[in-house]
């Protein structure tokens, strides 16, 4: 195992603070209630990991506040991938702004829930494609929050701009439940081939049957990623507490732990460096 471990992926949330729409249905009740740093800090400890970033989970600037807030008290939170409306004509204004807030240094990303959104090609959006130039302008990557219908989109915004850094959050979220999707594969390399994307190993066991999935059911999904990102372009993340909803966090770890059991040379670049390359991580604290 590497010396440091970073979780490149993980939630907070206060409901009194914010509304969540993706948590209304029946399916997600056992996520609504406030998640925090005392919860995750136990589980970080007893799975070997050091350090996150945090991804915001709601389309409010004051999440984003907030979450710079939580990394400026934590040290263990390296990054915090946060939120802009990438519509609006002062993007860069605002991502200035940010960085000038306490905690403002830990600010590596900007994400926007894509795959909830009605249009499939939002992200081809002329409005969004200047936001997303002023994110890179500021030395920020982009999380790509996106299933099988909108990787097009995704593959288009990579090929627009190729010095920027994407981050393919869930690896597009294959649909491991329903069955093997042939175009969610074709999607998936294909945007595999452009050299500035990075992919996360996140997120999988709620694709998955919840009650009934075995780790072996990943197998495949890994195999396709590690074929199509190799080792210096795959990251871990556990999701939590999403991925509560069908595992344990000690369970996600193992999960991820599979693709490194043949090649355990690649484990340093898996759990930490790529994390640090993707997000121009500082570790200026010892985190």
């Amino acid at each position: 195992m590497p010396n440091r471990v970073i979780d490149a992926h993980q939630h907070f949330w206060d409901l009194a603070t914010g509304t969540y729409p993706w948590m209304a249905s029946d399916e997600m009740k056992p996520l609504r209630r406030d998640h925090g740093p005392a919860e995750l800090m136990p589980l970080m400890a007893g799975s070997g990991v050091d350090a996150t970033i945090l991804v915001q989970c709601r389309h409010d600037l004051e999440e984003t506040r907030d979450f710079l807030a939580i990394a400026d008290k934590y040290s263990f939170v390296a990054g915090v991938v946060g939120w802009v409306d990438l519509r609006a004509e002062d993007v860069a204004e605002q991502l200035t702004a940010l960085r000038l807030l306490p905690g403002g240094k830990r600010l590596v990303g900007i994400r926007h829930n894509v795959h909830d959104e009605p249009d499939a090609e939002w992200l081809c959006r002329p409005a969004v494609h200047r936001g997303i130039a002023a994110v890179f302008e500021a030395g920020l990557t982009f999380d790509l929050l996106v299933r099988t219908r909108e990787l097009p989109a995704a593959i288009d915004l990579a090929r627009r701009f190729p010095d920027g850094r994407f981050v393919l959050d869930h690896m597009g979220k294959p649909p491991i439940a329903s069955g093997f999707s042939t175009f969610w594969e074709d999607a998936f390399r294909e945007l595999a081939g452009y050299g500035n994307v990075w992919c996360k190993v996140s997120g999988l066991v709620t694709e998955a049957d919840w009650s009934r999935w075995a780790p072996s059911d990943f197998d495949p999904y890994m195999q396709i990623a590690i074929d199509c990102f190799g080792p210096d372009r795959l990251i871990f993340g556990s999701d939590w507490p999403v991925s509560t909803l069908a595992a344990s966090y000690s369970d996600v770890k193992s999960i991820a732990t599979r693709l490194t059991a043949a090649a355990p040379s690649f484990a340093d670049r898996f759990f930490e460096r790529n994390a640090i390359d993707a997000y121009h991580l500082s570790t200026e604290r010892n985190f």
